[in-house]
């Protein structure tokens, strides 16, 4: 009888985490142990012990991660360093400690340089300096990706990282004050929808859902920015300009959360003379990517189109841009067997009816 592995997914409840989740249990995988925040404090080194030491898991996903938009990580650096320091620590030395032989660890496309060649290959790693906007984030997650080779080389373990793109999907975050690109464009122009409709009962309940409402956006929607939004509120302007960060010019690279959870499995269960043939000791990283980018600019264009949004789409360029183009080379993954099956039309119309979604169950 063939006994079935018991696997870890940290962060189980996040965007990544939950669609790792869902790809194991549509293959069946029944053995899966996760553990809320609120259960398991990733941060606390005795407590995660405690778990590796009761768990006795055999596979490790580690999804857990904090995680944010340029705003979030120019206002939090220190959060950020620490927090995504402390987890690949904790979790990754008590993994050792219990005999786990397998972990994957999902990093980010941040770890490259500002200026890297396009498209991003795994060899650019550690050649050039980060973008600032991130530098905290990125250097953890870097430290990371260090971690698992230095556990490989020293004591034989099978650490693995994958590094996606930018993520959008179920699950994603819609909290104006700390949210990614995507799903803030969706937010916005979904506000702006309702406010050209004078929909002041679906506003209120969309900060019910998704979080309090800038006073920036609230005077873009036509609201007064120092008043609580009720039912009784007044739109004074039903032709709203939504008004994105920067200059529209970067580009960027967008990849489903439910494609990234199916590389993350296929990577995790690629028998290891293949994964080492396709890596090495001290560039052991693999991309996740679409393949495609687009300017901001369009990517704006198309979640107007798919969300219904008509009205005018301006850029405030006193924000910063960020990177100016991240194209992830995925050729790796891609000579592996693997790709991408969701393209950007069809992901973003599966992102806001989920978004709607959940606003519908309210």
């Amino acid at each position: 009888m063939t006994i079935e592995p018991k696997i870890f997914v940290a962060g189980h409840r996040g965007m990544v985490g939950s669609a790792v989740l869902r790809h194991l249990e549509r293959r069946g995988c029944r053995n899966v142990v996760t553990r809320s925040h609120r259960e398991l404090d990733l941060t606390n080194q005795a407590a995660v012990r405690a778990f590796f030491d009761s768990e006795k898991p055999d596979l490790v996903y580690l999804a857990a991660a904090k995680v944010g938009g340029i705003h979030a990580n120019n206002a939090y650096p220190a959060e950020f360093i620490y927090t995504n320091l402390m987890i690949e620590v904790n979790v990754m030395q008590a993994a050792h400690q219990n005999g786990v032989q397998k972990l994957l660890f999902l990093g980010s496309s941040c770890i490259y340089p500002r200026l890297a060649p396009q498209p991003m290959s795994e060899e650019a790693l550690l050649t050039g300096t980060l973008e600032a906007t991130n530098e905290p984030y990125a250097i953890a997650k870097i430290a990371g990706i260090k971690l698992c080779e230095s556990y490989n080389r020293q004591y034989g373990r099978d650490y693995r990282s994958v590094m996606p793109t930018n993520l959008y999907g179920p699950g994603d975050n819609y909290d104006l004050s700390n949210s990614h690109v995507l799903p803030a464009m969706i937010r916005k122009f979904h506000l702006a929808k309702l406010a050209a409709r004078r929909d002041i009962d679906s506003i209120v309940a969309d900060e019910t859902i998704h979080g309090a409402i800038p006073c920036d956006i609230k005077t873009m929607i036509g609201l007064d920015p120092y008043a609580p939004i009720t039912r009784d509120s007044a739109i004074t302007d039903t032709s709203p300009v939504v008004t994105l960060w920067g200059t529209g010019t970067p580009y960027r690279e967008f990849l489903h959360v439910d494609d990234m959870a199916s590389a993350c499995v296929f990577v995790m269960n690629l028998d290891k003379p293949t994964y080492d043939a396709n890596t090495q000791p001290m560039l052991s990283h693999i991309n996740v990517g679409f393949g495609e980018d687009l300017s901001i600019r369009a990517a704006a264009e198309l979640v107007a189109q798919v969300v219904g949004y008509s009205g005018e789409i301006a850029f405030d360029t006193s924000k910063p841009d960020g990177t100016p183009r991240k194209l992830m080379d995925s050729s790796r993954l891609a000579r592996l067997g693997w790709k991408a099956g969701i393209d950007l039309k069809q992901g973003l119309e599966q992102a806001y009816s989920n978004y709607l979604s959940k606003e519908s169950r309210r």
